[in-house]
């Protein structure tokens, strides 16, 4: 008898720390608890240790954290009839338990198969192209969509990405096909501007050669042209400095010493291989001029050696007539002048525009 008593209250004990522990609730740091009593919500339970009614209380914990669901890929027609396979990943978080547990059977769910008719619905109004280059306005648009119909559930959606977009394979085929032509498109314009530049550089590089080719050839003739004006009026200087010695060393010679020289003449004339004969234009007054120096004339007249001021009397200054005879250093700054002209006249082959530059 006592043994059956003790066994009673072993089991009413048990009863009791079972149905007390029942009312004890522990919410984690990332949930929140929906707390009903007899089918009747109650309240939102923290974080944290609550107790509530034993025995008669349903507590269903919802995560709070950001929730990762995968879109699973779908075969897509776009607005220009290219079939393309998309999937897309969202990120999704419970904002309102209440709302995510009475307003809706299963929130993820939910949210995952709206995402894939959502996304079916904008790949469809859009071009393989714009599919490709404007993900981030897909991601956006997707998002927007998404965030509006899921607000009465309490789930805002925070993100959504497009993972992968893969065409068919014979639009890749098209598409690859496509890239080679434009490729080969660009090399080929690549390669004639290329050509073009050359052919204009080469042109340009003739044009230039030729100028200055020229422009030396100029500047050659003009010193050439120079160089023979000065060696010209070297020689007429020279000559003339010749006469002038001359005609003072002549002015001291008398009839006799002039007939002597023609006869000299006359002799070195002869002595020549050439069959010529030369006579004076007077050979009368030539030999009386040396009948008279030999003394066998008739009438051998004294005829006085004319001196510098009788010539200076008779034709004025000797140089006033023949001019000052130019010194060396005189030559020289002549000639320096000459080049500077030239120089000057010519400019230098650098001041003649680059038609490169030009343009």
């Amino acid at each position: 008898m006592e043994d059956w008593v003790y066994g009673l209250a072993v089991v009413i004990a048990v009863a009791l720390i079972a149905t007390m522990m029942s009312g004890v609730k522990i919410i984690q740091p990332y949930e929140q608890g929906v707390y009903m009593r007899l089918g009747k919500f109650i309240k939102i339970l923290n974080q944290g240790l609550n107790f509530v009614c034993p025995l008669i209380n349903v507590v269903v914990k919802i995560d709070l954290r950001t929730q990762v669901l995968d879109v699973p890929s779908q075969e897509v027609i776009t607005k220009d009839n290219s079939p393309v396979s998309v999937d897309a990943i969202v990120y999704i978080k419970v904002t309102d338990p209440r709302n995510a547990f009475f307003e809706i059977v299963d929130y993820r769910f939910a949210t995952m198969n709206l995402a894939q008719t959502t996304l079916r619905s904008i790949i469809g109004e859009m071009e393989l192209d714009e599919i490709l280059s404007n993900r981030e306005k897909i991601n956006t648009q997707l998002r927007d969509i998404l965030d509006e119909n899921t607000d009465k559930w309490g789930v805002k959606v925070e993100s959504v990405e497009i993972r992968e977009v893969d065409p068919a394979r014979k639009v890749k085929d098209s598409m690859e096909e496509q890239t080679s032509a434009e490729r080969r498109r660009r090399a080929a314009i690549l390669q004639a501007d290329g050509l073009k530049r050359a052919a204009i550089l080469e042109a340009e590089g003739k044009k230039r050669s030729r100028i200055l080719e020229a422009e030396g050839l100029q500047q050659s003739m003009v010193l050439e042209a120079e160089g023979k004006k000065v060696a010209l009026i070297l020689e007429s200087q020279g000559e003339a400095q010749r006469l002038r010695i001359m005609s003072v060393g002549a002015a001291a010679l008398d009839s006799k010493a002039l007939s002597v020289l023609s006869m000299e003449t006359l002799k070195s004339v002869g002595q020549g291989q050439s069959s010529k004969i030369f006579f004076p234009m007077e050979v009368t007054r030539l030999m009386e001029g040396i009948s008279e120096y030999v003394g066998s004339a008739s009438n051998v007249p004294d005829r006085p050696v004319s001196t510098m001021k009788d010539v200076e009397k008779m034709f004025g200054n000797v140089d006033d007539i023949l001019g000052p005879i130019p010194k060396e250093d005189e030559i020289k700054e002549r000639l320096l002048k000459a080049d500077k002209m030239v120089s000057t006249d010519m400019g230098e082959p650098s001041d003649i525009a680059n038609p490169l530059q030009k343009n």
